[in-house]
């Protein structure tokens, strides 16, 4: 798996998934997992759009197999994750990019948009939220002091178990999805799993959206618990050229529980925007 040194101490790591014909330059779009996942949670989304378009999946900084001793305070922050990102683009020699971000990673997206316009053809958000609520807040504290608490009290695995079952994907419906994610989650280290929920916490991506000046497209399920009516309609308002997609589902985790129709909504949006016919993209 192809790495960038960022520091001494920090790697990225990153797939590049390209099943596209050798004789055309076909843009990157990049795929930004959210907080406490990795680039393999998009697996479902590669078939369909790795004909078209060459994927890039980064693993984000001390997730995944991003490796490397993280001073938790100076190198977990938002400017360190979109620095990373700008910095992969460089090494790539990517100009630009489509972009899709899920959850924490659209928050991301938001902040590459709105900081690095040249850098963003498009902007996809899967089930991103503007910033964190106090009743989800609350709601994924399960009874301890805060969200964190409860990571470190109960374990990470207890803890994303007993989350994952009441917003992110329906035990009963897949289980086998739902033992694998909950099985990749708690792969990752406690202490920066901890640092990124802290990170993303405190995020507001509200200041970001008058700046954001390319299309985006916000693909969010029909009730989510994450992402209410309230914050979708920020967006709304907010984004100057904004579509919104409904998925059929109350839980969080849409890419993974409808990926066929996200990466297709997905792939006629970034076609529409290069001008070309999806079979031409």
């Amino acid at each position: 798996m192809p790495t960038l040194q960022r520091t001494p101490e920090i790697s990225i790591a990153y797939e590049v998934d390209d099943f596209t014909d050798p004789w055309l330059s076909r843009p990157y779009l990049l795929l930004q997992h959210g907080n406490g996942r990795s680039g393999k949670f998009w697996y479902r989304w590669v078939p369909y759009l790795s004909r078209f378009y060459k994927v890039l999946r980064p693993d984000m900084r001390g997730l995944g197999r991003s490796t490397g001793r993280l001073d938790l305070d100076r190198d977990v922050t938002l400017d360190a994750l979109v620095g990373d990102l700008v910095a992969l683009l460089d090494n790539l020699g990517a100009d630009n990019v489509h972009y899709c971000g899920e959850s924490m990673g659209g928050i991301v997206g938001l902040a590459l948009a709105a900081r690095h316009p040249s850098r963003v053809r498009t902007l996809t958000l899967v089930a991103t939220p503007v910033f964190i609520e106090e009743a989800m807040k609350q709601r994924y504290a399960m009874g301890h002091g805060s969200r964190t608490d409860a990571m470190q009290e109960m374990g990470i695995r207890k803890w994303v178990e007993a989350t994952t079952r009441g917003t992110r994907i329906p035990a009963d419906k897949e289980p086998g999805l739902f033992d694998w994610y909950v099985d990749e989650f708690a792969k990752g280290d406690p202490e920066v799993q901890v640092a990124m929920s802290n990170l993303v916490n405190g995020a507001d991506a509200s200041t970001f959206l008058p700046a954001v000046k390319c299309p985006v497209l916000g693909l969010y399920p029909t009730a989510g618990q994450i992402t209410s009516d309230a914050q979708e309609d920020m967006l709304r308002k907010g984004l100057a050229d904004f579509e919104m997609i409904h998925l059929p589902t109350g839980f969080h985790m849409v890419h993974l529980l409808h990926p066929k129709t996200c990466a297709e909504a997905m792939l006629r949006f970034c076609a529409h925007s290069d001008g070309a016919r999806l079979e031409d993209a």
